[in-house]
């Protein structure tokens, strides 16, 4: 059941997504032919004016038919999308971006009314409470990663084989330094960490490892003071744009890393989850309760919007760059350039995500 909503989540970020191209380009007087839910063949439809509201059979998100998009088409006829001013036409595209990035907004908003993970050093509104050790990362191939920690785990007690600490007993908002420090001090011995995940209680043997942390040796975790922030609806509101405005600047900066990782030959596509892992983490996160849906929707949300902006034919990015190269050339781009570049797009996107759905399966397998 949780797959499936998950799945249903995915479906409506798209169309969110397909909704901003829709409303803007009724704003601007284009006629829209059709707004489609899921993908033909059609089930049924509904007109409604000059625009067809279709339900379709295949649940693969939505789609936008706006009258005289495909490379200029009725450009004489004044409400052809091919027939409105370059600015215009933009607004248009990037009016999708916008959507899933204010449905991003709205997600983060309703998590925190509902009580959002947030770090006990949280300096905006509100008071976080109940803030336990938590593990915020993990180092790939690090000892932590090895035996077992994961993100999410609280960290309830730790032993040496000279010493021991109980978290419970930390002053709160120094909890995460306290055992950090523990593990510092006892870096030469082997140590034993209790930790609880999804209410379970689970013991782990690891030991730091040089190579892990510059200068010291190290069990490849990082730790934070997390408790929860509850908002009334106006501050959740004020928090949510901020925490989503944050995201959006980091999810752009990982992705341009990612990507010139990509471009130089050293990128380690193994660490990318394609629609199966995705798909995977977001029935965990619904089993996880409301905050945890919301956060993960959110994230994807905004994902789906910086990806949508890459400059490749295909994509929302690749149509604001032809627009643009028009702008200034003040003339249409050849309608066989149009085609090849979308197909090299198509066929980039693809590959990538083939290459990331085999890492999910081998992930999911091993």
């Amino acid at each position: 059941m949780s797959i499936f909503i998950f799945i249903l989540i995915l479906v409506a970020l798209i169309l969110v997504h397909e909704f901003g191209h829709f409303i803007v380009a009724k704003l601007s007087k284009i006629k829209v032919e059709e707004f489609g839910i899921f993908f033909p063949p059609q089930l049924f439809s509904l007109k409604k004016g000059e625009t067809i509201y279709s339900f379709n059979s295949l649940p693969m998100g939505g789609f936008v038919r706006i009258f005289g998009e495909n490379h200029n088409e009725h450009a004489g006829d004044p409400r052809s999308f091919a027939s409105k001013p370059r600015v215009v036409q933009a607004a248009v595209v990037v009016a999708g971006v916008l959507m899933n990035l204010v449905f991003a907004w709205f997600a983060f908003s309703a998590g925190y009314m509902s009580g959002l993970p947030t770090s006990a050093h949280h300096e905006g509104q509100g008071q976080v409470r109940d803030a336990e050790v938590t593990i915020v990362g993990v180092v790939p191939g690090s000892p932590a990663a090895v035996v077992g920690l994961e993100p999410n785990d609280t960290i309830q007690a730790l032993e040496s084989g000279t010493a021991a600490l109980r978290v419970e007993t930390l002053s709160t908002n120094q909890q995460a330094q306290a055992v950090q420090n523990f593990i510092a001090d006892h870096q030469d011995e082997s140590l034993v960490l209790t930790v609880l995940r999804a209410g379970e209680e689970r013991v782990f043997l690891a030991r730091a490892e040089e190579g892990v942390v510059e200068g010291r040796k190290a069990l490849g975790i990082q730790l934070d003071d997390v408790g929860v922030l509850q908002l009334p609806a106006h501050l959740a509101l004020v928090e949510g744009a901020g925490l989503t405005y944050r995201m959006t600047i980091a999810t752009a900066q990982g992705l341009a890393g990612f990507f010139s990782s990509i471009a130089r030959g050293v990128a380690d596509l193994g660490s990318v989850a394609g629609p199966i892992g995705i798909v995977n983490l977001g029935a965990g996160a619904v089993e996880g309760g409301f905050a945890a849906a919301a956060t993960l929707t959110a994230i994807i949300s905004i994902n789906l919007a910086i990806i949508n902006l890459i400059p490749i034919p295909g994509l929302d990015g690749g149509r604001l760059l032809i627009i643009g190269i028009e702008g200034l050339l003040r003339r249409p781009v050849s309608r066989k350039l149009t085609l090849g570049l979308t197909v090299v797009g198509f066929a980039l996107l693809i590959t990538l995500m083939i290459v990331v759905s085999i890492n999910d399966i081998a992930r999911l397998v091993g």
